[in-house]
């Protein structure tokens, strides 16, 4: 049994956006905190472009920044995102609203810009130590010691740890080592589609060439095009797409081609991106997967974020989802005072089903992102659901709205998702408007729904 005594050393693998965030909060708590990270410290090493994919800030990450202190800090690197811009293969635009409350927004931010404040914050703690450019080797855990390699130096070392977390990514050595030591249940599936990053820059004048305030999306069935902004004025664009087959990456194997593509699919943005076809080839061309875990612990090592539960990007919640885990495990120690023996076993318990919600989620948003928006019927159903959430607050909210604008844990939000789901089918069966809408079937059938607790309405 681990004791609640704060001399205990806690030890984090991975100094990424949800390793960062831990260290603060237990910094906060009174432990010395040593982190390990294998790459260098992007305040003072530029980092390769293309792999960024910018992030989308929720409520469910919003609330571990309050706690721990830093959501002002954060706020300046926010751009709000009202909704969906739509851009149709003929350039035409559609703006599809996230929420119809004011509030229900989601925001983009830049992942160098938000991992290095929260680093920096953990360290105005005093109490948690980061280095950078080391690698983990190996884990003895029932030594509960690990091996590490001082890169530049290639000093190799042994480090004492009183609780190991590891933290380090949906490629996560920590992982691997307990999958080494004999621990099943995790399971990794690629999915057949990569993503390549571009920009459109900002305007000689610094403005946005395209709505500032909204996610874009040029969505053509079985792939697509997507923008967010950043606070310089350009976007980040990403496009999604399968590895092979007809319109694949494995057709973009020239510059001719990757010009010619664009030109024919994405033409309002081809005219915003100099040198497409340069930066194409520039920038890395990237994986997408879900990683999946049933024992997150192991003695005194823990699992979590993309570590024990990456997914795909398409419901915007990898980082919130990790920042959601920093705050469950918070609220564990609150309430064991401090037993990691109790506190670890209570947090995979209350989060794995959750975590695995939401990666079946991701999936199926990204369907949703590059075909379902297309179909007017999809849009009827969202209107529907917006006003069945009107009259029914306390019933019927929006799937989306559920993962994005509130605490509603993520299995919940699934299994409500699917009734509800279910419910705008019957509804929408041979209608094309709202107004043709039978709204006493729709009292019948919400009135078969539960009430959603208490405890997670606003």
């Amino acid at each position: 049994m681990i004791e609640a005594k704060f001399e205990q050393h806690i030890t984090i693998i991975g100094a990424g956006l949800v390793g960062s965030l831990m260290a603060i909060y237990l910094g906060q708590r009174g432990y010395k905190v040593t982190v390990f990270e294998k790459l260098p410290d992007i305040r003072q090493e530029a980092i390769p472009a293309g792999r960024s994919i910018n992030l989308a800030l929720a409520n469910r990450g919003i609330r571990p920044l309050q706690q721990v202190g830093v959501m002002e800090q954060v706020e300046k690197l926010l751009i709000p995102m009202k909704g969906r811009m739509l851009h149709d293969i003929e350039g035409n635009l559609q703006f599809q609203s996230y929420g119809q409350k004011v509030e229900e927004v989601i925001y983009s931010v830049s992942r160098a810009g938000l991992v290095s404040l929260l680093r920096d914050q953990a360290e105005a703690t005093g109490k948690v130590t980061f280095n950078f450019k080391h690698k983990l080797e190996a884990i003895d855990f029932d030594a509960n010691t690990i091996e590490i390699t001082d890169l530049p130096n290639q000093n190799h070392f042994t480090h004492k740890f009183d609780v190991l977390l590891g933290t380090d990514g949906a490629g996560s050595k920590v992982r691997r080592l307990m999958q080494a030591n004999g621990i099943e249940g995790f399971s990794s599936e690629l999915l057949e589609h990569n993503y390549k990053e571009l920009t459109i820059p900002a305007s000689k004048t610094g403005q946005y060439l395209i709505e500032k305030e909204a996610l874009h999306i040029w969505p053509r069935g079985g792939y697509m095009l997507i923008a967010l902004p950043n606070p310089e004025g350009d976007f980040t664009l990403t496009l999604f797409m399968p590895k092979d087959g007809k319109d694949s990456f494995a057709q973009l194997a020239d510059k001719t081609a990757v010009d010619a593509f664009f030109q024919k699919h994405f033409k309002d943005a081809y005219d915003l991106i100099p040198n497409l076809s340069d930066e194409f080839f520039n920038n890395p061309t990237g994986i997408l997967g879900t990683v999946r875990s049933e024992n997150w612990l192991h003695k005194n090592v823990l699992l979590f974020g993309d570590a024990s539960h990456a997914i795909v990007p398409f419901h915007g919640q990898g980082m919130n989802c990790g920042f959601e885990d920093c705050a469950e495990l918070n609220t564990m120690l609150n309430r064991f005072q401090d037993d990691w023996s109790r506190a670890m076993p209570e947090f995979t318990r209350r989060r794995i089903d959750n975590a695995n919600a939401i990666a079946d989620m991701a999936l199926d948003n990204y369907i949703e992102m590059r075909d379902s928006v297309r179909d007017p019927k999809f849009h009827l159903k969202k209107a529907i659901a917006f006003e069945l959430e009107n009259k029914y607050p306390n019933k019927f909210i929006p799937r989306y709205s559920m993962v994005m604008f509130h605490h509603i844990p993520y299995a919940m939000a699934q299994s409500r998702g699917e009734i509800q789901a279910n419910i705008l089918q019957q509804l929408t069966t041979d209608v094309e408007d709202i107004d043709a809408v039978n709204w006493k079937h729709a009292d019948v059938l919400i009135s078969e729904l539960a009430t959603i607790p208490r405890e997670y309405l606003p």
